[in-house]
């Protein structure tokens, strides 16, 4: 039986025909495409302060409103580099119909990027923001704050310690004053009333000091040992100080920072899922989320999250118009001050503190030894420790945060733990047990413990890994954003606002 066989039909294809009418890009771009989103929204925005950037005369620019359509784009769709953003420009038939068939060069980006974006980006964000409120997408009711770390655009190995510079200054002193006793010993009519206060030193101070001991020394018979270290003092001790000074200021409060990026600090960063960590300079990015729109970022050079919410507060009420609702977070912003804030302005505080969830365990409840447990007399203003013994008021100290809030902490001690036959398990110290008790602190923790326990809370606690921990999950992992691109704490937070108005737009075109 002959085999049948089938005629194979292609489609036409002739990619060198010539066209009548050259087609319109936007034919090729769906009606819902998430470019059109871009292009609608950056039409409505007010850009009055990118224009004013702008200085007039010379040859013509590229439109800013074009410029930032393009930008926002790019980071909508994990293009970040300026150079494959030029690229894009030339291939991708969406960043063409976006930029009206213009070809600015990786140069260009780069500079509207960095210069002319620098301190306006906050004010296309605002008005991104909104707008979601005025669409009814997001509300005023309660907000999700997180913070993730995000490594800096630094070499991870140009690392400056507070601490090596703190000890390298007294490495200096110390040496400093040895050579100056060995000079009084060998030449002390030359130096009769004339010793330096070493307390502080200073450039001109080491510079002063060394030339005295030379002047002194010049004619004595001295070890080379000596004449070699004197010549090396003279010609680096004094730049080594004026470095450190420079680098001091620089770092500021800080313990660290990075010598080609000065504004990046070094934090743990985790590198995979079994949180193993490494140090890299890097930037503290704290958002505040709703439904997964980001309605408020702050960006912060100390890795802890406990001090940054007093700022980030005041930028979500610049944001919002007012201050929402509820907050929720998690330990790491549950300390007296940040309680004592979101008092104060009215917010509810659904933000855990330390122990909060080993609170909740049987065996620290059931523990008589713990001094959430101990009884405490209002009337006679005292303690009772596990066997009855009274502990009664010692002393008030008022110690001071890093933010510059003052907190009164209250010490109780017993009377007599000599001989109790529960001391071992009751505390390991040689006197008598005292404890410190932080009165407003427990007050704001046991209206914070309400709050979390309540059926609203235990809401707001199941959410906030979904909304907050979600949205970085989307930046970091889905669109591959793990390391800025500029330097500086000015140019970073212009990408940490480019990040927030994408992911917006990037959840408006769901």
């Amino acid at each position: 039986m002959q085999k049948r066989t089938l005629k194979v039909v292609f489609k036409d294809y002739n990619h060198k025909q010539n066209l009548l009418f050259p087609p319109y890009i936007g034919d090729f771009i769906p009606a819902n495409h998430p470019v059109r989103i871009v292009d609608q929204i950056i039409d409505r925005i007010d850009i009055t302060g990118v224009l004013e950037t702008y200085k007039g005369g010379g040859t013509s620019s590229y439109h800013p409103r074009m410029m930032l359509k393009v930008i926002v784009y790019s980071y909508l769709t994990n293009v970040y580099s300026s150079r494959k953003i030029e690229q894009a420009l030339q291939q991708n038939v969406h960043f063409m119909w976006l930029s009206g068939m213009t070809f600015p060069d990786h140069n260009t980006i780069s500079r509207f990027r960095s210069e002319r974006l620098n301190g306006h980006v906050r004010e296309v964000f605002e008005q991104i923001v909104q707008l979601l409120i005025d669409q009814g997408l997001v509300s005023l009711k309660e907000v999700f704050l997180d913070g993730t770390k995000i490594e800096a655009n630094a070499n991870r190995y140009s690392f400056v310690w507070g601490k090596s510079i703190t000890r390298s200054r007294e490495r200096i002193k110390k040496q400093l004053r040895e050579l100056w006793n060995y000079a009084q010993k060998v030449a002390a009519c030359e130096l009769e009333n004339n010793e330096p206060d070493f307390t502080e030193i200073n450039p001109e101070k080491v510079e002063q000091a060394i030339k005295s001991i030379d002047k002194a020394l010049k004619n004595k018979k001295i070890e080379p040992k000596i004449r070699n270290k004197i010549t090396y003092a003279r010609k680096n001790w004094p730049g080594k100080l004026r470095e450190y000074d420079k680098l001091s200021r620089k770092m500021g409060e800080r313990n660290s920072l990075s010598k080609t990026d000065p504004d990046a600090t070094f934090m743990r960063l985790k590198e995979d899922h079994m949180n193993n960590s490494q140090l890299k300079p890097a930037y503290n990015w704290q958002i505040s989320t709703q439904n997964q729109f980001i309605l408020g970022y702050t960006l912060h050079q100390k890795p802890g999250d406990t001090t940054t919410l007093p700022m980030h507060l005041q930028e979500l009420e610049k944001n919002l118009g007012q201050m929402p609702e509820n907050l929720v977070a998690d330990a790491g912003y549950g300390s007296e001050e940040n309680y004592q804030l979101l008092e104060d302005n009215k917010v509810n505080a659904y933000v855990k503190y330390n122990h909060f969830q080993k609170q909740q365990s049987k065996k620290f409840r059931e523990n008589p030894f713990n001094i959430e447990n101990l009884h405490y007399n209002p009337d006679k203003d005292c303690y009772y420790c596990p066997i009855g013994q009274k502990m009664s008021f010692l002393k008030e100290k008022v110690p001071t945060t890093d933010n510059g809030y003052q907190q009164t902490i209250r010490i109780y001690q017993a009377q007599n733990c000599l001989g109790c036959p529960l001391r071992g398990s009751c505390h390991k110290g040689k006197s008598n047990r005292h404890i410190e008790i932080n009165p407003n602190l427990i007050r704001l923790r046991s209206k914070a413990k309400e709050k979390l326990l309540s059926e609203q809370g235990l809401v707001y606690r199941s959410r906030r890994s979904v909304d907050v921990e979600g949205t970085f999950g989307i930046i970091k992992h889905n669109h591959g954003f793990r390391r800025f691109l500029l330097r500086g704490i000015d140019k970073v937070d212009i990408e940490a606002g480019l990040l927030a108005i994408a992911q917006n737009i990037r959840k408006m075109a769901v």
